[in-house]
């Protein structure tokens, strides 16, 4: 869901790089040290989850996983996403330097909202009502994603309502298919790593 260098107005890319700062700053106060090799896995993630792009005029079509990083990285999520955006675009020319601040933003700001909220509800719940959490978590990163896209290209400019809904549209198979890749993920996490969602590991009496 990279948006394309030249694309944005100066006004909007400015906006999305203080945001997007803002939004790093924060996740890099509140990374301990401890926390590191997780960020930097889910990085790795990240970064070849959305190397299979297909353009869709001023932006692309691939896996985020924005969903499983922001529910186990919270805010941390920022500076990760920002990590593999910034590889991206230097490595293989997906995005771009300039627009780095904005693309972190959009992927990371609603994957950071659903993970702080929807969590509590995972964490909490159980049988379908977890998975149903788990999916809203992993799809609904994606749909808001798309929603920022969108919406930032409206603003640029309104000869973009065609791609801005195009941006949402063609997104929806990736949220279905993100959505599920989430359940799977976190039903094996609370199998076999369960601290990594903040949730003590039970013992053999317990279980």
């Amino acid at each position: 869901m990279h948006i394309s260098e030249g694309v944005l107005s100066a006004p909007v890319l400015a906006a999305g790089f203080a945001l997007g700062a803002a939004g790093v700053a924060v996740g890099l106060k509140k990374m301990s040290y401890d926390k590191l090799p997780e960020v930097a896995v889910l990085a790795s993630v990240f970064f070849v989850a959305s190397l299979v792009h297909v353009p869709i005029g001023p932006s692309a079509v691939h896996l985020i996983l924005s969903g499983v990083c922001g529910l186990l990285l919270g805010w941390t999520a920022f500076p990760a996403i920002l990590v593999g955006l910034a590889l991206q675009a230097l490595l293989f020319q997906y995005g771009g330097l300039t627009v780095l601040g904005t693309n972190t933003f959009i992927m990371a700001f609603p994957a950071v909202v659903l993970g702080l909220t929807v969590g509590k509800l995972i964490r909490n719940a159980d049988g379908y009502i977890r998975w149903i959490a788990e999916f809203i978590c992993g799809a609904g990163a994606v749909f808001l994603s798309g929603v920022l896209a969108a919406a930032v290209l409206m603003l640029t400019d309104k000869a973009f309502e065609w791609a801005a809904f195009a941006v949402v549209a063609v997104h929806v198979p990736i949220m279905i298919l993100e959505g599920l890749i989430t359940v799977f993920v976190v039903e094996f996490l609370l199998r076999v790593r369960p601290e990594m969602l903040r949730i003590p590991r039970l013992n053999e009496e317990e279980r």
